[in-house]
């Protein structure tokens, strides 16, 4: 059709030469986002798959469980291997206690990364890029370097096999990224913004509280919940630094080699549905914070 109107002389071989160019701009845009799309179904498919198969397995009978193939989709829905899993020996008193640790762990990291968070992104000091190091370094070290001689240092202040002393070592493991989240966020708001509530009578504390806070709230609660998720999932210093009050990971784990196959993927459920639930109500903060950055 092209080449018959330009033969007319309807159509310039440049307006030509500009249509094949815009459909083939339009062909590649398109492309683009459908690679875009893919990518996005298959990294949505790499995370969902597992949780709904989990999921599946944990609401099916134990029989179901043990059969093969396995059922994508439980039927029928059944509890009893949930209630197999929460029956178990010191499963119920070993949840309770990584909610806690857990919880702990969000509160002190938090009281801890704001005020750090905000002098090192306010402040100039001597020494305040090797401070900024120093925090990032902490991460340079195996868990082991830690968790051993903390234990010997719990046992020897009596404080051993407590929800508190697991609570601290996973604080000191998340504050280095939580302080430089925390940081970068406060680097983001203008100190004019500061400024101008002091003009208008704020004294520094006043301005930090009412200006700046709810500003930065996204990013604080985003540190908070890498937080919170790191402390729930860690098991190794969880089976050095607990006994008699081990944290649900450390007792699958304890557990795992002598667990039928009911116990683990009910045991699987349990560790995925605490963090996805507080993921799920601070997202708003997470999509605040993401809408921040993208501005």
């Amino acid at each position: 059709m092209t080449t018959l109107l330009m033969r007319m002389g309807v159509l310039h071989p440049d307006s030509a030469q500009l249509d094949h160019a815009q459909r083939r701009a339009l062909r590649a845009r398109f492309l683009r986002r459908m690679s875009l799309y893919a990518l996005a179904v298959l990294l949505s498919g790499w995370i969902l798959i597992p949780i709904i198969l989990i999921a599946s397995m944990a609401f099916s009978t134990p029989a179901a469980v043990r059969a093969f193939p396995k059922q994508i989709l439980p039927s029928p829905i059944s509890t009893d291997t949930l209630t197999f899993f929460l029956n178990a020996e010191g499963i119920l008193t070993s949840t309770m206690n990584s909610i806690v640790v857990a919880l702990l762990t969000f509160a002190l990291s938090t009281l801890v990364a704001t005020p750090a968070g905000y002098a090192i992104s306010r402040f100039i000091f001597r020494g305040r890029d090797a401070v900024r190091l120093g925090i990032l370094s902490v991460r340079a070290f195996p868990i082991v370097i830690l968790a051993v001689p903390l234990a010997v240092t719990f046992i020897n202040l009596g404080i051993y096999d407590r929800p508190l002393s697991l609570a601290l070592l996973h604080t000191a493991l998340v504050l280095p990224t939580s302080v430089l989240v925390i940081a970068s966020v406060f680097a983001s708001v203008p100190y004019e913004m500061e400024e101008a509530a002091q003009v208008f009578g704020c004294t520094p504390f006043q301005a930090f509280l009412r200006v700046v806070m709810p500003l930065t709230l996204p990013g604080i609660a985003a540190a908070g919940v890498f937080a919170f998720v790191t402390s729930w999932n860690e098991v190794f210093a969880a089976m050095l630094l607990t006994l008699n009050n081990r944290t649900l990971p450390a007792q699958i784990l304890f557990s795992l080699d002598k667990a039928s196959e009911p116990f683990k993927f009910a045991g699987g459920f349990f560790m995925l549905v605490p963090s996805l639930l507080f993921i799920f109500f601070i997202r708003r903060y997470l999509f605040s914070m993401w809408g921040q950055v993208s501005k």
